[in-house]
């Protein structure tokens, strides 16, 4: 027991040494290690940082389909509701806009007693308008006295006045979201906003769209496609997804992930821009089953209006379709051969 007690107080030079030796490496590998972990938390932290600061892009090169989004939040105001202004006229498509519409109204923030939205239509007029199916609507407002919007939507509808124009550009100056639904995509490129960007629309309509908008960089197989405080979404069911990408970035993700929850509404395309692949190839016409060459549906080759062009007959849905084709074959032939297609489908 001595011996231990005399040895532990008294060691020789050489332990001395050795002890000195290894705590030197035990301080300066523990150095090295916490100035390790301090430089990994540093990256990390300027990782976070550029992250959430940079909007998220999709490389175009490997996709010529691929959807580039603005992934930038919305900023909800600090009180009172955000305008959305649903712009209508006759022939509006019930579920252009009616889809955003109900997205629109579920939403309800936690501990608010106010919807967070404030909807109104606006047309031209306080006429009465005749949607698709028949319904009739009164507007709540027309272009000269409606509340400045900060989100608008644009359903397909009849062919606009320059006034509706008008009134799309210089609301659009201020809007956080300017949203096309389906062919209403047309409105919006009359305007000329969308002169340089890209945009989709319904996939019946990608050769009327891309001949009558050359300047526009037509997307096929996009959900929907964003440009800044521009959006527009392909058809019909589409405006739903897009209306929940809308929510999502004023609200977050999962407020619209609960506001989709509430509608019972299963679709995900509002998380994913490039979920319509589907539509991304054009189907084909073949003797068995003939399609209208314009937007694509079924035709009974013994009634349907019909074209020759260059030994090739063409088969259209409707006289407005086959005027569409006769006014420029052969840029209409361009604007839609280029694309993959696919052989017709039996429905």
């Amino acid at each position: 027991m001595m011996i231990v007690v005399i040895a532990a107080t008294n060691p020789s030079s050489e332990n001395r040494i050795m002890n000195a030796h290894t705590i030197n490496r035990i301080e300066l590998l523990y150095r090295v290690a916490r100035f390790g972990f301090l430089l990994a938390l540093g990256v990390l932290a300027l990782s976070a940082l550029f992250a959430t600061g940079a909007p998220v892009k999709t490389d175009n090169r490997s996709n010529p389909n691929a959807v580039a989004t603005d992934t930038t939040s919305l900023k909800p105001p600090d009180k009172g509701q955000i305008p959305v202004a649903f712009l209508i006229s006759d022939g509006a498509v019930v579920i252009d806009f009616c889809g955003p519409w109900e997205v629109f109204q579920d939403v309800m923030i936690p501990g608010s007693e106010e919807m967070p939205f404030r909807l109104y239509t606006v047309a031209e007029t306080k006429k009465p308008i005749r949607t698709s199916g028949g319904m009739q609507i009164i507007p709540d407002y027309t272009i000269q006295n409606a509340p400045p919007p900060k989100v608008i939507v644009i359903p397909a509808q009849s062919a606009p006045s320059p006034a509706v124009l008008d009134w799309i550009r210089k609301s659009s100056k201020t809007t956080d979201v300017t949203m096309s639904v389906c062919t209403g995509a047309f409105l919006l490129a009359k305007t000329g906003l969308l002169n340089g960007k890209s945009a989709t629309t319904y996939h019946g309509a990608f050769g009327r769209f891309a001949t009558q908008f050359p300047d526009v960089q037509l997307k096929r197989g996009a959900r929907f496609v964003e440009n800044g405080n521009l959006a527009t979404a392909g058809g019909l069911s589409s405006g739903i997804d897009l209306a929940l990408r809308v929510v999502e970035r004023y609200y977050g993700r999962e407020l619209a992930r609960k506001t989709a929850y509430n509608m019972e509404y299963q679709g995900e395309g509002w998380m994913n821009p490039d979920s319509n692949q589907t539509y991304a190839t054009s189907l084909v016409s073949t003797p068995e089953h003939p399609l209208c060459t314009v937007c694509g549906m079924d035709v009974d080759p013994k009634v349907a209006p019909k074209s020759v062009f260059k030994g090739v007959t063409y088969y259209f849905c409707s006289e407005d379709d086959k005027k569409t084709f006769d006014a420029a074959p052969d840029k209409f032939i361009a604007a839609v051969t280029p694309w993959p297609a696919i052989s017709g489908s039996s429905n």
